[in-house]
Order: C-alpha cells, then sequence, then structure tokens
C-alpha cells in the first residue's frame, strides 16, 4: 500500500467519525436515529460506530472508483459518497481497502462489516438498513450546506468549526 493509499483511508475514516456529530447539531436527529436502531434491533453504540465505518467505506470506494488522491477527497461529493453506500453492494464496498488498517479501532470495525457481510441474512439486511440511516445523515448535511453540491472538504470544514467532534 502506498503511503497516499493510506492516507487516503484514513481521511475516509476522519470523514465516518465527524458525519453523525455534525448531523446531530439538531438533537432529534440523534434521537430519531437511535428510536430506528432500537426498532431494527441494533445496539445504539454499534450502530453508530458501523454508520461511522460505513461512511468511510463508502467514501473510500467513491474516491478509488475515480482515483483521487487523499489531497483530493475534498472534492469528492457527499453525493457520490451517498450514491456509493446505497449503490454498491456491501462487499464492493471492501475493495481496494488497505490490507493492513493502523487505526485499531477502525480495522476492528471493518471486520464487524466483513462478519455482516458473509453472515448474510438479517446481518446483510441490518447493513442495508444502516446504508440508508447513513444516506439520510448525508443528505441532511448536504442540504444544510450553502452551495448546491457539497462535498467531504466542506464537512472537514465545518467539522473544525464546530470543534470536538472532528478528533
Amino acid at each position: 500500500m502506498t503511503p497516499d493509499h493510506d492516507m487516503l483511508w484514513r481521511r475516509c475514516a476522519l470523514l465516518g467519525r465527524v458525519l453523525l456529530p455534525l448531523v446531530d447539531l439538531e438533537p432529534w436527529r440523534q434521537a430519531r436515529r437511535h428510536e430506528n436502531l432500537q426498532a431494527w434491533g441494533i445496539d445504539t453504540a454499534a450502530g453508530e460506530r458501523l454508520i461511522e465505518i460505513f461512511a468511510a467505506l463508502a467514501a473510500h470506494a467513491a474516491a478509488v472508483d475515480t482515483s483521487l488522491s487523499a489531497a483530493e477527497l475534498d472534492d469528492l461529493s457527499l453525493k457520490a459518497v451517498a450514491e456509493a453506500a446505497t449503490g454498491k453492494r456491501d462487499y464492493e464496498l471492501l475493495a481496494g481497502l488497505p490490507e493492513i488498517i493502523a487505526d485499531d479501532r477502525d480495522g476492528h470495525a471493518v471486520n464487524v462489516f466483513r462478519l455482516h457481510i458473509y453472515r448474510g441474512g438479517q446481518y446483510s439486511h441490518r447493513l442495508t438498513q444502516l446504508g440508508t440511516e447513513l444516506r439520510h445523515a448525508l443528505l441532511v448535511l448536504a442540504e444544510r450546506a450553502p452551495i448546491r453540491l457539497p462535498t467531504c472538504g466542506d464537512v472537514f470544514r465545518r467539522a473544525a468549526e464546530v470543534g470536538p467532534c472532528s478528533e
């Protein structure tokens, strides 16, 4: 894996981590998401972590598909990430993923995502539900953006403005 490819994954993982805190600037959205997760029989913390890693995987897949470098990730539209989240098969999101993920927490979450794919059935259905939730979160951020086609860079800038959620 090249250093740029590793950096691309790390930037995608960061996007996943800042996504829900930005959506939750309107607290009722978090409550609604928690209700959905509970109704689907998904533990709230585990479900939110899977949404984060799902966002990272979708952003990574969209970036790899368009041959973007880590520096160019900021130019990737949220629409492209949302389309990858719901338009690609679950296993397609794993294509091109680094073999070794340096961050243990992210590596564990990717492995949980893989297990959901391999187990199929209700686990695969959960990924579909989480993908829908992710797409909704991306659309919420897109609607808030002052520009017509918001990008990943807009999300990073907004996260930096808001503060601690970017950690």
